[in-house]
């Protein structure tokens, strides 16, 4: 049996998608070796044969690429806020809150005391 690896980066095991596409290995077979080596749930076989088709149409780069998406709607500003009302009020809800915030999402007020001011 193989030595499992763990905590692979993304790159790694589309490189050996790619490799082992190059060797013309089925997308079953592959799937079945990255999932003995990597661990069962990392990859699906629905996505090592998107993977697979994106080599066979010229996808040559196998890290992340850079994307623009949406800019984080937590910024400082909003952080010292929540923070400073958290400060006033120890008894301090999301559902209270977002009566005050009312422009900002719950699931944000959620982060920015879970993730930010823990």
């Amino acid at each position: 049996m193989p030595q499992s690896i763990e905590n692979p980066a993304d790159c790694e095991i589309r490189s050996t998608i790619c490799f082992l596409n190059a060797k013309d290995v089925k997308a079953a077979e592959i799937h079945r070796q990255i999932s003995e080596v990597y661990g069962e749930n990392l990859m699906s076989e629905g996505m090592v044969r998107k993977w697979i088709r994106a080599f066979k149409d010229g996808h040559k780069k196998v890290h992340n690429e850079h994307r623009s998406g949406r800019t984080s709607v937590i910024t400082d500003d909003l952080m010292q806020k929540v923070d400073k009302k958290v400060l006033e009020n120890r008894c301090f809800t999301i559902s209270s809150s977002s009566n005050e915030f009312h422009k900002v999402a719950r699931s944000v007020l959620y982060r920015i005391v879970t993730e930010h001011l823990s």
